[in-house]
């Protein structure tokens, strides 16, 4: 587990790109902060510059260095780590170069010690994105994504994420916008749509922005 983690955070040190299991799907991270790495990102999905990627971090107490947070510290702790997506404001720490047509970033802690330990093994913030071509399905074991591993420097399997039968298991995180106080709305409904939901109106009182 050690030598993974080691050789993982090596290989993203480097610059490169390293295939990782998450507790939604299989993804793909560099270092946010390595500007080369990030586009290599776009290159390897065949995706357009101005779909953005996601940070993952190992805890929620990093998140306040690269995002403006308007909620309460407890809301994220219920939500994080978990298989959902916050948007916020992005801070001044975050590569200019990582999404710059956008002044939000969504921010993932997924709820998987492998992951988690990881970006704990990095300095900065990793991006991340699913392990799959632009437009194509997730993917849930490393075979899946066979045409993109001559592209990154390690492959990292966790096995089979959830169950590979079930369409549900492929909808990948919940991605919800928080950037605007006392409001939400749902980005990307994903797999943990209604506890999310839940606990964003029920506990918190946030009310849905009016798409």
């Amino acid at each position: 587990w050690r030598e993974a983690v080691a050789a993982a955070a090596g290989a993203l040190q480097a610059g490169g790109l390293v295939a990782v299991p998450t507790d939604t799907v299989y993804g793909v991270a560099c270092l946010a902060q390595d500007s080369a790495a990030v586009r290599s990102i776009y290159s390897l999905k065949g995706r357009n510059g101005a779909k953005p990627l996601a940070i993952c971090l190992g805890d929620v107490e990093r998140l306040y260095r690269y995002c403006r947070v308007n909620v309460p510290d407890e809301l994220l702790r219920d939500l994080l780590p978990g298989p959902v997506t916050l948007v916020l404001e992005r801070s001044e720490e975050l590569n200019k170069d990582l999404n710059p047509f956008t002044s939000l970033v969504g921010v993932r802690i997924p709820n998987h010690p492998f992951m988690r330990d990881l970006a704990r093994a990095c300095s900065g913030p990793l991006a991340l994105t699913s392990a799959n071509i632009s437009s194509h399905g997730s993917t849930l074991s490393v075979l899946e994504f066979q045409d993109l591993w001559p592209q990154l420097s390690l492959v990292i399997d966790g096995g089979p994420i959830g169950n590979i039968q079930s369409p549900e298991c492929r909808l990948g995180s919940t991605v919800v916008d928080l950037s605007v106080s006392g409001k939400f709305s749902i980005i990307r409904p994903g797999c943990a749509l209604i506890p999310t939901v839940d606990i964003l109106k029920k506990k918190y009182g946030l009310v849905p922005e009016s798409s």
